[in-house]
């Protein structure tokens, strides 16, 4: 007996049923139901079901399993939102913007007590609550350990799944908030699935220490440093926007060493408002940097809510 993709068909011997939507070979099919998991399953094992309007849902469930040209690969934040009747009480939630079904889980850690607060799946282009603390016991709260897995029936090789552990301080609330638009809220992001901008520290050594012959390998900033990229580039206009990022953020990591090994008191760097990508990034590496003292907004009447200044130990 032979099936076709789109066909309805239920198992014989357990209660499931679903849609053909691969043909593995003449005795194994792949059959999709409604958790939009798909199981190899044995011919021998399903029936048809005759009758079921099976067309038009079955298009839409086969849309991710093929291979979709603007599939996202990458996009989940971690945001933290003040409660909209006792701003102390700070929500987390957790936004996929990346079209994989992610398997997510959250413990918490304190005091070597390890506790088990969220587990279940997020859907693409969505987002869920997972934990909520009060604002004035920020000392006390734990962290947070995040580990994910994440799936997608298209033909795609297998994402590694990732951990993310975070411990909150005063110095990640510092910065002014951001419209986040998938909560329909201002709040703080934080991005999960990208690797930290950390400091070479064999480089940041080697310019102490280069030959008095040698002409400085770093140069002295200047006190404000202007991030906007027709600054920085003439040919801003043929780039696109992870480009334009990248040219921007390996700017301020440069100037950012470079005011650490001229012993700077303090740095501003004017990013502007936008949607506020840059500036969750200059925020994240200061707050990750053991150099760093504070970061605040920047003369806010001169700069608005455009630039950051950051103060060194």
């Amino acid at each position: 007996m032979k099936y076709q993709l789109g066909e309805f068909v239920r198992f014989i011997d357990e209660r499931r049923e679903g849609y053909i939507t691969k043909i593995i070979n003449d005795d194994m099919v792949g059959v999709t139901g409604d958790d939009d998991f798909e199981i190899p399953v044995m011919v021998s094992n399903i029936t048809r079901v005759h009758g079921h309007p099976s067309n038009a849902e079955f298009k839409e469930l086969v849309h991710d399993v093929s291979e979709d040209k603007d599939f996202i690969e990458r996009g989940i934040y971690l945001v933290a939102v003040p409660d909209a009747n006792k701003g102390s009480v700070i929500h987390f939630y957790v936004v996929n913007e990346s079209s994989y079904q992610v398997m997510l889980s959250l413990k918490t850690h304190s005091k070597n007590i390890y506790k088990g607060v969220f587990f279940d799946r997020l859907g693409a282009q969505a987002q869920a609550k997972v934990y909520s603390a009060a604002l004035p016991d920020l000392d006390l709260w734990p962290t947070l350990n995040f580990q994910a897995l994440f799936y997608s029936s298209s033909n795609r090789e297998p994402k590694k799944p990732l951990s993310f552990n975070i411990k909150f301080g005063s110095k990640d609330f510092s910065g002014s908030k951001q419209k986040i638009k998938a909560l329909n809220a201002q709040g703080w992001l934080f991005r999960m699935d990208e690797p930290e901008l950390v400091i070479d520290a064999e480089k940041l050594k080697e310019s102490f220490f280069k030959p008095v012959a040698e002409k400085p390998s770093v140069q002295k900033p200047a006190k404000e440093v202007d991030l906007h990229i027709d600054k920085l580039r003439d040919d801003y206009s043929f780039l696109n926007n992870k480009e334009i990022l990248d040219i921007q953020l390996a700017h301020f990591q440069s100037n950012l060493e470079a005011a650490i090994v001229h012993k700077y008191d303090s740095i501003v760097f004017i990013h502007g408002v936008g949607n506020g990508i840059l500036q969750q990034h200059i925020h994240k590496a200061a707050s990750k940097n053991p150099q760093v003292k504070t970061f605040m907004d920047a003369q806010k009447q001169k700069f608005g809510y455009g630039a950051t200044v950051i103060f060194f130990k």
